[in-house]
């Protein structure tokens, strides 16, 4: 009997990183998803889907990205190795730079798919989650940058959130102030790991060994902490000597003359110090944060090297929002996750089943939320039923 319940118990478990969406929840998501979809159709992104299981070759292509140890790997019969997707920009890199090549520029995709990384589970993130977002390619303009920050801004208004921050950078801002004081190659490397893993002591510690006058170290250790409103960019342009360095900040401005147009300059602040990968990264780049929660609910930016792996040399800006994030978020905040809406429970005595089984398909036609009951009952067990199943009215025919 003890063997049969450690089997038993073994069949009801779930992998590690992994969960179930039980009906409350699970409507919850969709709604959002469905808003997002609807949001991201409404700017003229077309929706791509692609498989869950790729080459590993493929996912691992851009090799400043390797992301081995946190790929789930398989085999196919012929002994290829596979991988689960980890991300989508990848995938629809593959797509665009194939199946997509003579498709007219720019292109607007956007997805809402489940990705798969194998690393320490946290809040808000499993082994696999769910992520929404779009990618513009074969445009370096601000305005495309401008548009996927918008976008981005206003997937989380739609998604119920009313607080949140964008936090605004450029890596070719850092990497112009780096270059301007002539670093070398292993010196920038070090400021950079220092700034992407935000590591004050670190930054703070290399920029003190660097062989610089003590105005040029005074000037680098403003990189962290050149954060706030569009006077930070009025600050970072005294920094910026050299061209790299002045045109990223030229990004900058232009970019958030457009979020004002868009309406949504008030969620946004500048940090000159924010990082996301240098190697993959290659112009602007953004996180979103809110209040409850110490990671970021969406993130995004400029990779224009990326497509040229895959073929098609062309500039690419994008982001995406983690679904479950959000819902945690709106969670943590009390303002909760669409409900679902049920309006009629139908239920009758017996003898009254066809008269039912109509009343219920004509409530359906009217885009009305209906249950049929399954079995005869009393007109007191069909309020009970009503009740316990949250319907809003209830129709008896006796």
């Amino acid at each position: 009997m003890e063997n049969h319940m450690g089997n038993e118990n073994q069949v009801l478990e779930i992998p590690y990183g992994t969960r179930d969406y039980l009906p409350g929840e699970a409507t919850g998501k969709r709604a959002i998803e469905t808003q997002l979809a609807r949001l991201f159709a409404l700017w003229g992104y077309d929706e791509v889907v692609t498989p869950t299981i790729e080459y590993l070759d493929t996912l691992t292509m851009d090799s400043g990205r390797t992301l081995t140890p946190q790929l789930f790997k398989l085999f196919d019969k012929g002994g290829r190795t596979l991988a689960l997707r980890h991300e989508m920009t990848t995938p629809i890199a593959r797509v665009v730079g194939s199946r997509l090549k003579d498709a007219p520029l720019p292109l607007k995709l956007s997805y809402i798919s489940s990705v798969f990384r194998s690393e320490q589970s946290q809040m808000g993130r499993q082994c696999e989650f769910y992520q929404a977002g779009v990618e513009l390619v074969g445009s370096a303009s601000a305005a495309a940058d401008a548009e996927v920050l918008a976008l981005a801004i206003q997937s989380l208004l739609r998604s119920g959130l009313k607080s949140f921050q964008v936090c605004l950078g450029q890596v070719e801002f850092a990497a112009g102030i780096m270059e301007q004081y002539r670093l070398s190659e292993a010196d920038q490397q070090a400021l950079k790991d220092a700034l992407e893993q935000h590591d004050l002591v670190a930054y703070d510690a290399a920029v003190e060994a660097l062989p610089l006058a003590a105005q040029a170290k005074k000037n680098l250790r403003q990189l962290p902490v050149l954060s706030g409103g569009e006077d930070v960019l009025t600050k970072a342009y005294s920094l910026a000597l050299g061209e790299k360095s002045r045109r990223a900040l030229d990004n900058l401005s232009a970019v958030y003359r457009l979020l004002a147009s868009y309406g949504v300059d008030r969620f946004v602040r500048f940090d000159l110090g924010l990082i996301r990968d240098f190697s993959y990264y290659t112009g602007l780049v953004f996180e979103v944060y809110t209040a409850g929660l110490g990671y970021p609910l969406a993130g995004g930016g400029r990779y224009d090297h990326m497509l040229s792996d895959f073929g098609c040399a062309c500039p690419a800006t994008g982001f995406a929002l983690g679904i479950e994030r959000v819902l945690l978020a709106l969670e943590r905040q009390g303002i909760g996750a669409p409900a679902a809406h049920k309006d009629v429970f139908v239920a009758y005595a017996a003898g009254k089943e066809e008269e039912a089984v109509n009343r219920a398909s004509s409530l359906r036609s009217e885009g009305k939320v209906a249950e049929l009951a399954l079995v005869p009952m009393t007109k007191a067990d069909a309020a009970h039923a009503q009740t316990e199943k949250g319907y809003a009215a209830l129709v008896y025919l006796g």
